[in-house]
């Protein structure tokens, strides 16, 4: 019976779907153009959208859309109304009105949740247990409880059967977007498929428990005594995919600003701070915390802030970081030109985009936001307008780089909420100076050149090998290819060959530029000429290692 009930349900999901849009207008705003009038015309014509259309601004009817169709949809909203590179400004406030409250789900199905997953009861798991949530959303609710040990804790629940619903609502969703996508060439600028696959990854993410305390484990170690952040503990013997249990925070909500000021907190020392963790997270750790709304967020009596909920984090590659931090870098000091060649470099537009046209789109969207004093400048704004104005390049869209400038709005709109005369500038440029100066500097090299010499030396052996299978292939190639074709393939080994000697040559030369170094840690050996001798056999090996023929 269920191959029968399923199609039914969602046919029946569509139609509704459907008839929310049409009521609140929603397909008169994307099928505008005049050469839609027909649609638009067939579309009324479906009996279940003859009732009245909604009033209201553009934004205010999409919210109550929104809403209307449910938590998923208002999941989706949430997730939009952070995309001010996507949204007109109306529409985006509207959609932050939008709440992820929820009813809560039968207690007995909660408790019937967490014995299963726990294979034990609920009385032998935890000392107390309150059946009424605490909170409850789309995704879980929460229950507060006790240990055995007197640790107070929160359980976080999945709500039952709430995957499939996801699944079902999403399929839609991606079909509606390829048909708007392929249907109507003024969306293909927002890119609506990939924001919906992009919100399918992030939802499905946040399903799952063991995901969500992990990346709790893991942020709690990199802030592991840190008089910055607390970040509460994980009991694994209580966690499982549907099931997590945490240490329970007490502490002020940061929007609390009249109790924080009550409890002596210094607001602009804590602005201040909720920078640097930002900017930790991004550059030292390369993992952070990227739903840092109002409501994740407490300040502790001893002035730390402590986060909750981890279900969404980010992560950038190195490259990514560097790129980043020299784009900031090179945007305080108004270098567009540099700004370009980065993009270009860092693959994030095509290698074939003309370097003077991308720099002059840049100072075009940039400039004007000099306009104003240094304390106002937002590093958020500064990203957006860029990803915009890439995009007109070729610039795919980039996950990690939107959770980023996501999250960079957030800190910087709760740090101005506690201190407007925030200067996030003047608490960035030294970190990204000093991290650059770690990443590119004399000691990043040393560290990297001893770090990779062992892999050197094991390949060292290898190269022989490399060479005759080179020359082997030369030898059965078919020679029936034309000589300009042959004599491609011979320059390519040439230089392959070349590039293995030098490096081969290169990492022998490290040898005696490291080894001694080791050497004089244990007082074995530290003559005064022994420095000179190292950097130049050092930088020889390393020159020859990089050197590209």
């Amino acid at each position: 019976m269920n191959f029968i009930q399923r199609p039914w349900r969602q046919l029946t999901r569509i139609i509704k779907i459907n008839r929310v849009l049409t009521h609140y207008q929603i397909d008169k705003m994307v099928l505008s153009h005049s050469k839609y009038a027909w649609l638009l015309l067939l579309n009324k014509l479906l009996p279940w959208n003859w009732r009245p259309a909604s009033k209201g601004s553009r934004g205010e009817r999409i919210r109550l859309a929104l809403e209307e169709l449910g938590p998923i949809f208002i999941k989706l909203g949430q997730a939009l109304s952070t995309r001010k590179d996507l949204l007109p400004e109306d529409i985006g406030t509207e959609l932050r009105k939008l709440q992820d409250d929820c009813p809560p789900f039968d207690e007995q199905h909660s408790i019937a949740i967490i014995e299963r997953g726990l294979k034990r009861s609920i009385e032998e798991a935890y000392a107390s247990f309150d059946p009424k949530p605490m909170a409850s959303a789309s995704i879980a609710q929460v229950h507060a409880a006790s240990l055995y040990d007197g640790t107070e804790v929160v359980v976080k629940v999945v709500r039952p059967d709430i995957k499939p619903v996801i699944e079902q609502d999403v399929a839609i969703m991606k079909s509606l977007a390829g048909l708007l996508e392929a249907a109507v060439k003024e969306t293909k600028r927002l890119h609506p498929v990939e924001v919906v696959e992009e919100f399918e990854k992030t939802i499905l993410d946040e399903l799952d428990m063991m995901r969500e305390a992990s990346n709790a484990s893991q942020l709690r170690r990199n802030f592991e005594n840190s008089d910055l952040l607390y970040v509460p503990e994980i009991y694994w013997s209580h966690t499982n995919d549907n099931v997590m249990t945490m240490e329970r925070i007490r502490g002020i909500r940061i929007s609390e600003v009249d109790q924080l000021i009550e409890a002596g907190i210094d607001l602009t020392d804590l602005s201040a701070k909720g920078v640097t963790i930002f900017f930790t997270q991004v550059f030292k750790h390369n993992f952070f915390h990227a739903d840092m709304h109002p409501g994740n967020i407490f300040v502790l009596p001893d002035g730390r802030y402590a986060a909750i909920d981890f279900g969404i984090m980010g992560t950038l590659n190195p490259e990514d970081q560097r790129y980043l931090a020299e784009n900031f870098l090179a945007f305080f000091n108004r270098d567009y030109l540099r700004v370009s060649e980065l993009h270009i470099e860092s693959e994030w537009v095509p290698a074939d985009t003309r370097v003077n046209e991308l720099e002059s789109a840049i100072r075009s969207v940039c400039e004007p936001i000099w306009d104003r004093p240094l304390k106002e400048i937002s590093f958020g704004l500064f990203l957006m307008r860029l990803f915009q104005t890439a995009r007109r390049f070729g610039m795919e869209v980039q996950p990690q780089l939107v959770l980023l400038q996501k999250t960079l709005l957030n800190i910087e709109g709760l740090g101005r909420q506690l201190d407007d005369e925030l200067d996030l500038w003047d608490t960035a440029k030294p970190f990204l100076e000093d991290w650059m100066q770690e990443r590119v500097g004399l000691k990043s090299l040393v560290k990297n050149t001893k770090a990779n010499l062992p892999y050197w030396i094991e390949q060292a052996p290898h190269l022989p090998g490399l060479l005759h299978n080179g020359l082997q292939k030369l030898s059965q190639a078919d020679f029936n290819q034309s000589s300009k074709q042959i004599e491609q393939l011979e320059q390519q080994l040439a230089k392959q060959s070349k590039a293995q000697r030098n490096r081969f040559i290169g990492a022998l030369l490290l040898i005696p530029a490291v080894f001694p170094a080791v050497l004089a840690q244990f007082g074995w050996l530290n003559p005064a000429w022994l420095p000179w001798l190292q950097t130049l056999f050092g930088l020889t090996g390393l020159y020859l290692i990089l050197k590209k023929t």
